[in-house]
């Protein structure tokens, strides 16, 4: 069993604690606190957009930040040049919490995506009463019809998607579901080691109407600039900001701009 299925497992159980607690239509009678951002407009332009990330620690890396603050965290990202915000809300493997998403959302006006991993309409649901204005869904954990049925929830709610994909196998499924915003995450799922040679010999199978970001193993100007160049519109970024101690200023020099 790998991490990913080591994960999906608890996942499973806890979604089922939590609706045991809160049942789903309890979700429904919520009130969403902040109107939604536009996560699909933030990254389009004519230069590489950056989705940084608040990642406090990771299966494969372990502590990284362990005791970072997320509102200060998403406060410096924005003064450096982020994009947009992702959020990391698993707390078991990832060290994070659904009320990572308000804190965040309190302190920006940037849009923020919930990354964890989602696998059940009661997280769609969570994730849009918690502020989240983009959701990431990750193919190799959904058959294609949960993909589809997941996908298309979060958009009648409003919610961009970001969905990723690990294996060249999930392709075909990338095609016919067509995603606004596409994601090839360079991380091996077995190894959890990367590999940003992938990002160019995947390129030419995303589908042309999508949105491309490249996820995994970036950490410097040199590397985003290659991705910039392969067509992508976007990176997402997180242990090497995290791990620097200075997520902010390590966000700047991977732009090379220092804002004010």
């Amino acid at each position: 069993m790998n991490i990913l299925d080591k994960i999906i497992a608890y996942k499973k159980k806890e979604i089922e604690s939590i609706s045991s607690i809160t049942p789903i239509d309890k979700i429904k009678e919520g009130h969403r606190l902040f109107q939604i951002r536009d996560f699909k407009n933030a990254l389009m332009g004519n230069s590489i957009k950056v989705i940084a990330e608040i990642k406090r620690c990771s299966p494969s890396e372990k502590d990284i930040m362990i005791d970072a603050k997320p509102s200060l965290v998403a406060k410096d990202y924005e003064k450096n040049g982020a994009s947009a915000i992702s959020v990391l809300t698993d707390k078991h493997f990832f060290g994070g919490d659904l009320d990572f998403i308000q804190q965040v959302k309190s302190a920006i006006g940037l849009p923020v995506l919930r990354k964890d991993f989602i696998i059940s309409e009661y997280q769609v649901w969570e994730s849009f009463y918690a502020g989240a204005d983009a959701i990431l869904l990750i193919a190799d954990t959904l058959d294609f019809e949960e993909l589809k049925n997941l996908y298309d929830l979060s958009y009648k709610l409003g919610m961009h998607v970001l969905v990723e994909f690990h294996s060249f196998d999930s392709l075909v499924d990338m095609e016919k579901l067509s995603p606004e915003i596409i994601g090839f995450n360079c991380r091996d799922l077995k190894s959890m080691k990367t590999d940003i040679r992938l990002f160019e010999k995947v390129y030419k199978g995303l589908p042309d109407c999508s949105l491309k970001v490249a996820e995994s193993g970036i950490s410097n100007h040199d590397d985003l600039g290659k991705i910039f160049k392969l067509g992508y519109n976007a990176a997402l970024i997180g242990t090497s900001l995290m791990k620097s101690g200075q997520p902010g200023y390590a966000l700047s020099s991977i732009l090379n701009k220092v804002y004010k």
